[in-house]
């Protein structure tokens, strides 16, 4: 990358902050907002995790902080929001990564625990932050949200009906905050990604071997093959993707989901009958 293209991707100075990024696609792009020059805040409600990994992060370095936040908690999201600008003076960025995979199950067996469950952390939780942030970004008429979707929400798996779901509520809650927000010069896109081999995924995965009744290491191959640029996906892939929504070069983009998945529009395989 040239001096050039490098200056117009800094965000230095901007305070971003990431949910969930204790770990996963959230730490791989709290790492690379710190790269590019932001105060990145790993928010987790996994306190001593996101606190070792800041502190990794800032041996090498970068400006990475680590706070607590529980997402389903409506009134600490709002608290939590506050706080930042408190201390910070200003939100530029939030990313919105939080959430959690379904225990994966055919819509006629579905708990109402499970969808709940489902729900409230992946969807009801990123409109929270949303919220809290959206109102400090109208007063400050700046800044940028990045939702983090999945190819699910557009193409929906079977067995994971909840997840589908709410994935596919981020998506609705991005298109309709950035039309909200437009007046104020604040921007809210989202990022789809697929298949990122992560240990959410390997959670997801081995759930799915079995229902099959396949190998963790068929599955794998049979994702892999799948995918049209042939490999599974790292979470630098999101990260950069994430970045550039976050970046100058990305100043006239509002309202869109960017999928970025190797090619993959979604995953098709039908499961048998159950017994």
């Amino acid at each position: 990358m040239n001096e050039d293209a490098t200056s117009l991707r800094s965000l230095d100075g901007l305070i971003a902050v990431v949910t969930g990024a204790a770990q996963g696609l959230g730490l791989g792009i709290t790492e690379q907002l710190a790269r590019d020059g932001a105060v990145a805040i790993i928010a987790d409600f996994q306190r001593e995790k996101a606190d070792t990994e800041a502190e990794r992060l800032r041996g090498e370095g970068l400006n990475v902080q680590a706070a607590y936040l529980d997402i389903t908690d409506s009134a600490g999201v709002t608290a939590f929001f506050d706080d930042v600008v408190g201390n910070h003076g200003q939100l530029n960025i939030l990313v919105n990564n939080a959430g959690t995979g379904q225990n994966v199950a055919p819509v006629v067996e579905l708990s109402d625990e499970e969808w709940d469950r489902v729900l409230n952390a992946t969807l009801t939780g990123a409109f929270y932050c949303c919220r809290a942030a959206g109102r400090i970004m109208e007063c400050q008429e700046a800044g940028c949200i990045v939702n983090l979707a999945s190819i699910n929400g557009q193409n929906p798996a079977a067995l994971v009906a909840a997840y589908n779901v709410a994935k596919a509520g981020i998506i609705s809650l991005t298109r309709t905050l950035a039309v909200e927000l437009a007046a104020y010069g604040v921007r809210v896109n989202a990022v789809s990604p697929g298949p990122v081999y992560t240990e959410f995924n390997k959670r997801m995965m081995a759930q799915r071997c079995d229902t099959l009744n396949i190998s963790e290491d068929e599955m794998i191959e049979r994702v892999r093959s799948a995918i049209p640029l042939g490999r599974w996906g790292e979470p630098i892939d999101i990260a950069q993707c994430v970045a550039f929504l976050c970046s100058s070069q990305a100043s006239w983009i509002t309202g869109e989901i960017l999928r970025v998945s190797g090619g993959l529009e979604g995953v098709s395989a039908v499961p048998p009958k159950r017994a």
